[in-house]
């Protein structure tokens, strides 16, 4: 097939008459366990950072009990007049070494996880490849270009970065916690007890602030979205907006979003921010009560110098692990809120699934039928409610009516980008629904208004119609659609690149390169719609006259809005309102004097 093209712009406003929906509310607790699932392949890694963050917390929490020791020394010599130099040295040596160790580490913790967050991520992106080449067309006829890409690029980065970090912080959090607690015990249970009343007030209030702050951080990666699809919307259409003077309009929504953004950004960072204050404040009343406590307790000799030392050193450093798992338990919400949007395009209905048994189709001749077919995009509202058709082997079959009429409907059914309600589509007597899609789609050409080429080289978009082209078929396709003469006035001819959005050629050059490229594919049912909407009349009398050679020994469908360009179709069906109302050819619909006589009246007699 020469080309796949869905035919909606990047504001996404198709049949569903939808555009990128903002959400529900989801489910926080699934998504949450969806994303601790797609660990599971890398649970390996996980335990070689949980051994390595193990190490590095024990060295590192180890070393403020060692440095009491060399402060009780410090002060037993001052007592006896007398310090054991060697003694502090030696302790000193051993810290310097610890720290070294607990660094190295944490070093190799975060580059094993940095590996793992990319492996997820990575997966994460490969699904979504996936699922989107077997979503049916309606999905995107009902979703913004713009926030699918976020959810494939913003959305999948929130969720590495916080994986990165986020993972290995937890583990080190909380093993710092639990490690700095069991040390307290030894030094003094007393104090252990007193530090203690901190601990719950602080997941008290992250708790708190959890509850209020999960609705921001969707809100965010949603008005993400949103921008991303409206900038996307803004670049593509950046010359209508011109030519309509809509630039004010545009800038004004596109600060709209960006203002409700900014907003739902605030709110969440400030919920994430004031987690550390509380703490902050919670932690040092907690330092205020032990300072005092372990002063009394010195002074009755229940505890050492550096004992107290130590002692307030494991209180400071609690407070930081605590503070750091509550701004993770945010980075992890709006993780999760990224993952769930994920989940959203993966949990999508996707096209039927072709049966193994499906048809593979071989040497067709062409004969297209249209049996009592049913359809609406919406069950509740039905586009073509009775259509027969019949389009002979090798026949020209023309399309005609008002926009809306259901013309390209018809050809969305044939390609099966949607599957009818009732009745049934065959060619050559097989049921569409029986044949494998891709076998389907390979043997139908189609040339659409909306133009389509990927940055690359001429060359390469014809050859897209044919895998292994030759570049004698190129050029041979190229003259056939009467896009040789241009494409050798270019400086670089068949090897000039286009550029993203081609517009280093013209509307008509760009419509004759698909043209060529349906010539390269030599399908066996051809499917023009409005395929020469962009060529100037002398170009389309060529373009006509090589259609017709190209039509030869083909069944092919035209969509047309110029009647002139369909006057030798041997069968022109008139549409209006999803239904055939006049069918045969030229000569006789003029005879009839009907929808068609008028529209053909109303092009040419004026």
């Amino acid at each position: 097939m020469s080309e796949n093209h869905n035919r909606r712009g990047s504001g996404g406003h198709g049949p569903m008459g939808g555009a990128g929906a903002v959400e529900k509310p989801k489910n926080f607790k699934d998504s949450g366990k969806r994303l601790i699932h797609c660990l599971k392949p890398q649970k390996l890694k996980i335990s070689m950072v949980f051994f390595t963050s193990v190490i590095s917390v024990v060295l590192s929490v180890l070393s403020p009990k060692i440095l009491g020791k060399a402060t009780d020394s410090l002060v037993e010599g001052i007592k006896l007049g007398s310090i054991d130099f060697n003694y502090i040295k030696t302790i000193i040596i051993y810290l310097l070494v610890m720290y070294g160790l607990s660094s190295i580490f944490a070093y190799i913790q975060e580059y094993i996880m940095a590996s793992v967050s990319q492996n997820v991520v990575k997966k994460m992106r490969y699904d979504v490849s996936e699922k989107i080449n077997k979503l049916p067309l309606k999905y995107f006829d009902s979703n913004t270009v713009g926030d699918i890409l976020s959810r494939v690029t913003n959305d999948t980065e929130t969720i590495s970065t916080t994986l990165q970090r986020g993972i290995t912080q937890i583990i080190s959090s909380v093993i710092t916690v639990v490690g700095i607690i069991i040390i307290m015990f030894t030094i003094n249970p007393l104090l252990t007890l007193i530090t203690f009343i901190s601990i719950p007030l602080s997941m008290f209030a992250i708790t708190i602030v959890m509850k209020h702050s999960q609705k921001f951080f969707v809100n965010q990666q949603k008005k993400i979205g949103e921008l991303s699809g409206h900038v996307e919307e803004m670049y593509s259409g950046h010359v209508i907006i011109k030519a309509y003077g809509k630039e004010d309009k545009s800038i004004e929504k596109f600060e709209e979003i960006n203002k409700e953004l900014a907003a739902a950004s605030w709110k969440a960072q400030f919920f994430s921010g004031i987690i550390m204050p509380i703490n902050n404040l919670i932690s040092n009343l907690g330092y205020v009560l032990i300072s005092i406590t372990g002063a009394i307790l010195g002074i009755r000799g229940a505890i050492t110098v550096g004992g107290i030392q130590a002692f307030l050193q494991y209180n400071k450093q609690l407070n930081h692990p605590l503070a750091m798992l509550g701004q993770i338990v945010n980075q992890l919400q709006s993780a999760v809120a990224a993952s769930e949007r994920i989940f959203q395009i993966l949990d999508e209905i996707e096209e039927i699934r072709d049966e193994p048994t499906s048809t593979v189709l071989k040497n067709i001749n062409g004969e297209v039928i249209f049996d009592h077919v049913q359809f609406g995009y919406k069950e509740d509202s039905i586009i073509i409610r009775d259509m027969n058709i019949t389009a002979k082997e090798g026949q020209t079959v023309a399309i005609v009516g008002p926009t809306g009429a259901g013309k390209t409907t018809l050809v969305n059914l044939l390609m099966r980008f949607y599957e009818t309600t009732s009745g049934k589509i065959t060619i050559d007597g097989i049921n569409i629904k029986d044949i494998r899609r891709s076998s389907l789609r390979n043997n139908i050409g189609m040339v659409l208004q909306d133009t389509w080429l990927f940055s690359g080289t001429i060359k390469e978009n014809i050859a897209y119609g044919k895998e292994n082209a030759t570049d004698e078929e190129i050029i041979a396709a190229a003259k056939a659609a009467q896009a040789h003469h241009f494409i050798k006035t270019l400086s670089h001819g068949y090897d000039t690149v286009l550029n993203e959005e081609g517009t280093n050629i013209s509307q008509g050059q760009k419509q004759l390169l698909t043209i060529a490229r349906a010539f390269l594919s030599d399908p066996s049912i051809l499917i023009l719609d409005e395929a020469t909407s962009s060529i100037d009349t002398r170009t389309e009398i060529q373009i006509q006259k090589a259609m017709a050679d190209l039509s030869k020994g083909r069944t092919s469908f035209v969509i047309a809005h110029r009647l002139s360009t369909i006057k030798n179709a041997d069968l022109i069906l008139v549409m209006n309102n999803g239904d055939v109302i006049e069918s045969g050819n030229h000569n006789e619909l003029i005879k009839q004097n009907g929808f068609y006589a008028d529209l053909y009246n109303s092009q040419f007699n004026n």
